[in-house]
């Protein structure tokens, strides 16, 4: 079976490995065009590309697949390339472009999506943040058929995965593009086999996962402590949950809900601020325990290490 390849960040590159290595011919990846990255601002290949290009994929980097957009003589190219590829279905995952229903309707036997949610429940942009913001118990890999809607493609097989109390966006990240790689090659042999028996989505469960802004970092210690700590893991590794002391913004990394904060402090105050106890803080219900926190242009540390070069005395949190 031929395979074209669409996807971005390093969990496609883990599915664009895992079909390889499971011997699928890749005539074709579609990639993201380079970003600028890093302190240099250079540009930089993303993941996928990386991959492609070290194991002699062809790839093709178009800015858009919509022929009426300012990008429209590159998706026009794009387009062409795709009917002149041979191939018997497309792979998407995490592409980050839209494909018009004249791309859908290339591939024989059409367009595949890994997608890191167990649908209907958080379709869109991001999925995984939002599990772990909203304090669900688990996730999973959904493998659909695409169509025009978003995410709303019949589904080919789901398979779910329990959210780990310690879990970040990051570990989540990591433990679901590994299971969506295994998936994505179990289903094509399927495919090959004699096809796929896909099921329309639920209409009840519905909810959208929507891309991550960094105007959401701020902690709002008005929030309950357990809501706080759920964002601080949603946010890690981007894009960093941040507090505000003393006119400094500190990017919070890890931290606890502590059930119930002593007396009547004001959310934001400070309890204790101490090697042993760390950095406690009082929320609209129960305090947060800060864990690990990063200043600005410094190193991220332990709450213990963080307070041996910083004092929290006489300062709140706003």
């Amino acid at each position: 079976m031929k395979v074209i390849f669409a996807g971005t960040p390093e969990f496609a590159a883990v599915a664009l490995r895992a079909l390889h290595q499971a011997g699928f011919e890749i005539p074709l990846v579609l990639t993201q065009p380079d970003r600028p990255a890093g302190r240099g601002m250079q540009l930089q290949a993303s993941p996928v590309k990386q991959y492609a290009l070290a194991h002699g994929m062809p790839v093709a980097q178009p800015a858009s697949l919509k022929l009426d957009g300012k990008h429209s003589e590159a998706a026009a190219g794009a387009h062409a390339l795709l009917h002149s590829t041979p191939h018997d279905v497309m792979v998407v995952a995490a592409y980050g472009l839209i494909l018009p229903p004249a791309v859908l309707a290339i591939p024989p036997l059409g367009c595949l999506n890994i997608h890191a949610s167990l649908l209907p429940r958080w379709r869109g942009a991001a999925p995984i943040h939002r599990a772990i913001e909203a304090g669900d118990a688990e996730t999973g890999i959904t493998i659909m058929q695409m169509e025009e809607g978003l995410d709303t493609g019949p589904m080919l097989s789901s398979r779910s995965m329990q959210i780990e109390p310690g879990d970040t966006t990051a570990s989540l990240h990591d433990k679901l593009a590994a299971l969506g790689g295994d998936m994505i090659v179990e289903a094509l042999h399927r495919l090959g086999a004699g096809g796929m028996a896909p099921r329309p989505q639920p209409e009840q469960g519905v909810t959208y996962a929507a891309k991550i802004g960094k105007n959401e970092a701020a902690l709002d210690f008005s929030m309950p402590a357990r809501e706080l700590a759920r964002k601080i893991r949603a946010f890690n590794p981007f894009p960093g949950a941040a507090a505000s002391v003393d006119g400094l913004t500190l990017k919070i990394w890890r931290a606890e809900a502590l059930p119930q904060a002593p007396g009547q402090a004001a959310p934001g105050a400070i309890l204790a601020a101490d090697a042993e106890q760390g950095v406690v803080v009082a929320c609209g219900e129960g305090a947060l325990r800060l864990l690990e926190l990063q200043k600005p242009g410094g190193k991220r540390l332990p709450a213990a290490g963080f307070l041996q070069g910083y004092t929290f005395a006489g300062k709140q949190f706003s």
